[in-house]
């Protein structure tokens, strides 16, 4: 059991979400309490340890403006992530981005059952073949793609969208597997799809690329998977806005390669682009930073400045 104390800081001064002082209604009448609308936001700020107790913290939050355009984006970001036609199917997206795979499958065949939609059932195949990847079981998910395909092929025209999630979704479960060949098949099948029906600075173009320039990483190919990954940065950085963790993402992959080629003042470079976009949007304890902060180290040490590198793993170190 952990205990979280929440500090709260509003500024009545920035049109909000409404709240309210209840003091004089509340049926506590020796505490100060404040009515907040059920769709609040907050921005985590730091959290931090109290007196030393790894049982103890406090967390602080910051309430979010109406105009906070970070907000909005990320707002219209998750929305387009839990696209489906039905609140079921948003329903079943949702626990897939949270993590709740058991609770995602059952849902999904309990409406696999439910419907005779051909259109449906690939969906529904192809979002078990995600969860089984989640869990572990390659195999299973390979056999829920290759029904999500079959049923797509006998009722979707060649250039359909969802072509591009199951050759996508595929790969990714071949790479799982260590079948780099098969998953770089999967994944150009989906980039493919996706460069003849998407605009050009589509966000599904950058995952495409990002899936191609890990594989080819995979096989230690490093010249062509910068050109990927390169790809996939230019894409996030025309599309996203500037302290977006996907950009951070990008800058990492990109330094993580540099370094792998020997060329590590770019890959430092590239690592402080990350870790600077990371120190701006996490918690300063959190896992990626120590991430940032060991890949910056180990480039240090591979340049030989020793004390420098001590520095950054040891920043890594008081966070894990």
């Amino acid at each position: 059991m952990v205990g979280i104390l929440f500090i709260m800081t509003i500024d009545p001064r920035v049109s909000s979400t409404p709240f309210a002082s209840i003091d004089e209604i509340s049926y506590f009448e020796t505490e100060e309490e404040t009515l907040f609308s059920m769709h609040t936001i907050f921005r985590v700020g730091a959290i931090k340890q109290m007196d030393n107790n790894d049982q103890l913290y406090q967390v602080e939050l910051q309430l979010t403006a109406d105009e906070d355009e970070q907000l909005r984006q990320l707002t219209k970001y998750r929305s387009e992530e839990l696209m489906g036609t039905t609140g079921w199917q948003r329903l079943g997206n949702l626990l897939l981005m949270i993590g709740h795979f058991d609770k995602a499958e059952e849902l999904y065949n309990v409406l696999l059952e439910q419907t005779s939609n051909k259109y449906e059932h690939t969906i529904y195949y192809n979002n078990l073949g995600v969860v089984k990847d989640h869990q572990g079981d390659y195999e299973k998910a390979i056999e829920y793609y290759r029904e999500s395909l079959e049923i797509a092929e006998k009722t979707l025209p060649a250039d359909h969208p969802h072509f591009a999630t199951i050759y996508s979704n595929s790969g990714l479960v071949y790479r799982n597997m260590g079948e780099y060949l098969k998953a770089l098949s999967f994944f150009e099948k989906a980039l493919g799809i996706e460069e003849k029906t998407l605009p050009a600075n589509h966000l599904d173009l950058a995952i495409s690329y990002n899936n191609i320039g890990s594989v080819y990483d995979d096989m230690e190919e490093y010249s062509k998977s910068l050109s990927f990954h390169g790809r996939a940065l230019e894409t996030r950085e025309k599309t996203l806005p500037a302290n977006h963790p996907s950009l951070a993402t990008s800058y990492s992959n990109i330094g993580g390669l540099y370094a792998n080629m020997g060329e590590y003042s770019k890959s430092l470079l590239f690592h402080e682009k990350a870790l600077g976009i990371q120190e701006k949007i996490l918690p300063e304890n959190h896992p990626s930073l120590a991430t940032s902060y060991n890949n910056i180290g180990r480039v240090y040490d591979n340049m030989e400045e020793y004390s420098k590198a001590l520095l950054f793993h040891e920043k890594a170190l008081d966070i894990q």
